[in-house]
Order: C-alpha cells, then structure tokens, then sequence
C-alpha cells in the first residue's frame, strides 16, 4: 500500500494517505485519455448551430419568370440554393455531438490520469481547507504559503461555497467537488490540490 503524503494550511507535514499500489501504479494510457478528454468536450459542445434548406427559407414558391424565351437558364424558385440568398444544402444543423464509451475506458483513463499526475509530482493533498469567508485575498494568500505558482484545481467534499466565491477572480484556480472531477480538468491544471477527505471519496471511485 502506497502513501501519499499530506500538509496543512502552512504547508508543513500532517500526516499520510493510503493509496492502492494498483491504482498509482497504472501506466499512463494515451489512448484512453485522449478518448474520454474528446468525449467530455463533445458532450459540452451546444450543437446549436443551424443553416436554412430551402424549404425553410422565406420567399415564395411561385416561379420566378417563364421558362423559355427570356435568354435565361430557367428558374423554378428563390429558393433554389445556387440563387443569392437561397437555400444551403448539406449545411450543419441542430444536434447533439456526445458519443458513449463503455465503463472500464473511463476507469482506465481516470486511474492512468491520476497516476501520471502524481508522478510527475502533480497532486498535493491538504489535511483540511475551511476558509472563513469568501475573501479571493484569503485564498491567495494560502495558495501563496503552498508554494503554487501555476494553475491549480482544487478538489473539495464540503463548504464549496466560499472556495468557489474566493476563486472567482482568480484566472488560474478553479474549484470542483469529487464528485464531479473528470479526465480533462487533472489534465488541463498543472496541480491538482485534494482536500483529504475529497481524496479518500475520490480513490473509492479509482478502485471500483
């Protein structure tokens, strides 16, 4: 059984956690990664964009002149798509882009991100993180005595609150419960800070 170390709000030692070697020691998988960071971000997609076909457009359907003897090609409708304004044809429309993935990818990527993550000395883990207010100087400040000098997620269990109101005006510090951490946000932040008790939930979820 591995143990990861913890420190306080002064960045002094308080302790240890236990991590399955199972868990730490799962190879980075690239491939597995990649899909579900691709998943997540097509599944945020809107897929609100939309073009007109002809029949959706707003002209009249009579036609336009005579078909022979104008000198003309003949011409049925304003909304024929080769005619300024018309139709568009095969133009995007309205849908949903998200794809499934089975179970055990997911698992994979989520264990092989945390792992790469905490070898490459990303992941610090907190005893506890209470903030008395919702001050963004007092969240600074700690940030500051933790020795962080780059983007940082912040992984909590309880008293979102005030931490998400402290990170607001912070460009590089966002916050997340466990329960909603995922592939993208460990990769997209340098360091990942896990309160104590969003760590043990969150390793019952890497082990299932």
């Amino acid at each position: 059984m591995a143990t990861l170390k913890t420190v306080d709000s002064g960045n002094k030692a308080a302790g240890e956690i236990e991590i399955d070697d199972s868990i730490l020691e799962t190879p980075y998988h690239r491939k597995a990664v990649s899909e579900v960071v691709r998943q997540f971000l097509a599944a945020n997609q809107q897929g609100t964009h939309s073009t007109k076909n002809r029949s959706e457009v707003a002209y009249s359907v009579h036609k336009l002149y005579r078909q022979k003897g104008t000198g003309s090609s003949r011409a049925g409708s304003a909304k024929s798509p080769i005619r300024r304004h018309g139709g568009t044809v095969f133009g995007p429309q309205m849908r949903s882009h998200s794809f499934r993935l089975n179970k055990k990818t997911k698992r994979l990527a989520t264990r092989s991100a945390f792992a790469e993550k905490v070898r490459q000395d990303g992941v610090l883990v907190l005893d506890s993180l209470k903030l008395a207010d919702n001050k963004t100087k007092n969240l600074k400040t700690l940030l500051t005595k933790l020795k962080i000098p780059s983007k940082v997620l912040i992984v909590a269990d309880e008293d979102l609150d005030n931490l998400r109101l402290a990170s607001r005006n912070l460009t590089d510090v966002h916050v997340l419960s466990y329960r909603s951490l995922n592939v993208y946000e460990m990769m997209k932040y340098t360091k990942v800070i896990f309160v104590k008790d969003a760590l043990e939930a969150f390793k019952e979820r890497l082990g299932r």
